[in-house]
């Protein structure tokens, strides 16, 4: 049985680095994780410092920024992901 988070666990897991999912989500392999401040660089302009997100590896393997919904925060079914 994998224990389930609330997300005020959940986000404290995903701040010390680990991976995380809702045990509802239907698509396979979908998680979140923290993407930390970096600095970036175009080439024509000066630096830009980024700070810390929350990124979404999506189920077609791609990696959006993600927004917490209502039911997201309410949700208790928050699991560490283990691929």
């Amino acid at each position: 049985m994998v224990p389930n988070f609330s997300f005020s666990q959940a986000l404290d897991l995903i701040k010390s680095g680990k991976r995380l999912q809702r045990e509802g989500w239907n698509g396979k392999g979908m998680f979140l994780f923290l993407i930390p401040s970096w600095t970036y660089t175009d080439g024509k302009q000066d630096n830009y410092p980024n700070l810390p997100f929350i990124a979404m590896k999506t189920a077609d393997n791609k990696v959006v920024p993600w927004l917490c919904s209502q039911t997201d925060m309410l949700a208790n079914d928050w699991q560490v992901f283990d691929a």
